[in-house]
């Protein structure tokens, strides 16, 4: 009987420690994705949990080599994962591109503006746009660069207002606190009953997001496991059905 007791507790003591939790840090714009993908991965994982912190990408690259214990990385474009790569906080081997998605123009329905076409930026009665702010946020790059390619910048830059993520951005448009915004299309989906898309602005450099394992994570193999799982056929049809399309 003592034998029998010690090993269901020995059983359970197991089972406890074998659990784990992987920490995600991965950019705003796939916060509802990787949502369902991380249920989805718990389901296949008994007992393990993943924890997620969304944010801008360039923040979470401080955040990282600052110590935070992450053992996954994703980004919205290839400069911040460049950058993490610079700082070697990435395991070797491990930077896959696993998404693509595309910048489009919103504005607020009903908006008292007419903004049709993105040249209607430069209108006068245009007087408040928001993008991610350039210096930190991926979807403020890419748009910085398609207004430059555009000879639009200029005339936009005293009305920006600058958002410190996508989903920032997003608000500012959904509440009509601006007349245009320029965010990923998937961001865009979310609210389509709060905004228009009005365009799907050509960019230069495609959008894509690259994942990595972070070198340091406390979770390396779990980590893994969890990169593997966004780029497998079950992660991918979870991240088609939120719009992103394939790297």
């Amino acid at each position: 009987m003592l034998k029998a007791s010690v090993a269901i507790v020995l059983l359970a003591f197991g089972g406890a420690a074998s659990a784990a939790e992987v920490t995600v840090s991965a950019a705003a714009s796939l916060t509802n994705a990787f949502k369902e993908i991380g249920a989805a991965f718990e389901k296949e994982h008994a007992g393990d949990k993943v924890l997620f912190n969304f944010a801008a990408s360039d923040p979470l690259v401080q955040q990282i080599a600052k110590g935070a214990p992450v053992d996954v990385f994703a980004s919205a474009d290839q400069d911040a994962m460049d950058k993490a790569d610079g700082l070697k906080l990435l395991a070797p081997g491990t930077r896959k591109n696993f998404a693509s998605n595309s910048l489009v123009l919103i504005a607020p329905q009903g908006g008292k503006v007419p903004v049709k076409v993105v040249a209607d930026v430069a209108q006068a009665a245009v007087t408040r746009i928001t993008i991610g702010n350039p210096a930190s946020v991926p979807v403020g790059r890419y748009t910085k660069a398609a207004l430059e390619h555009a000879k639009l910048w200029a005339v936009v830059e005293p009305k920006l207002i600058l958002g410190t993520s996508v989903r920032q951005c997003l608000d500012y448009v959904a509440r009509g606190e601006v007349d245009a915004g320029f965010v990923y299309a998937t961001d865009a989906a979310i609210v389509k009953d709060k905004v228009t898309v009005v365009a799907t602005v050509p960019t230069e450099t495609p959008v894509t997001y690259p994942i990595a394992v972070i070198a340091a994570g406390p979770q390396a193999t779990l980590g893994r496991q969890f990169a593997d799982y966004v780029q497998s056929p079950a992660g991918q049809a979870v991240l088609a059905k939120y719009g992103f399309g394939r790297p």
